[in-house]
């Protein structure tokens, strides 16, 4: 099974912020959603292999399952250049309009999601043979794993902005005769009473 975990909350998520690769450690609720998603994990599945994107928030998630992770630059989050560290609030509209229409758009110093989507695409396919046979956790971020779903879906990446994904949430891709099978979106873990 592929088990894809969204990383935990950063002073940039906490700000809403567009973050991109803004490398930015997890903040202290961060770190307790990194916990609890592992364990989370843990409860259900074997964890046989981590894999990470090669941020800090992504790494730091990671190494809450207690296996050390592999990184793949693949699994990096989108850039949105000159626009990271804006408030989503603040976005000018025809760039959202032009990420929504156009998966070619990018923004200046950015990648554009259909970028994304072949290097996430590609990731799949390399990890696939294992997935069928291992628990493979890839802890990542929102834009890699909604194209990691929307491959299992078969469909095309702009469903990215029709469902939401929180942080540390997991999606679940089971391989059955070497095809994906999406069986859960956005499964998170309930926080200590005193998180």
């Amino acid at each position: 099974m592929l088990i894809l975990v969204r990383h935990g909350r950063t002073p940039a998520n906490a700000a809403g912020l567009l973050q991109g690769r803004l490398d930015q450690d997890l903040d202290d609720h961060g770190r307790r959603q990194a916990t609890a998603i592992a364990e989370f994990v843990h409860s259900r599945w074997a964890v046989d292999e981590v894999v990470s994107s090669p941020l800090v928030r992504a790494v730091q998630t990671a190494v809450a399952f207690g296996v050390e992770p592999q990184i793949d630059e693949r699994w990096i989050e989108l850039a949105y250049g000159e626009y990271e560290g804006t408030p989503h609030l603040s976005m000018p509209a025809e760039v959202w309009q032009r990420w929504r229409t156009d998966p070619q758009y990018v923004a200046p110093g950015g990648e554009s999601l259909a970028a994304l989507d072949v290097r996430v695409r590609a990731a799949c396919e390399d990890i696939i043979e294992r997935a069928a046979v291992r628990n493979v956790v890839v802890v990542s971020h929102v834009s890699p794993i909604k194209s990691a779903v929307a491959w299992a879906l078969d469909v095309d990446p702009s469903i990215a902005f029709t469902c939401h994904l929180d942080q540390a949430a997991v999606c679940r891709i089971d391989i059955r005769n070497r095809r994906p099978i999406l069986s859960s979106f956005n499964e998170t873990a309930v926080l200590p009473p005193n998180a």
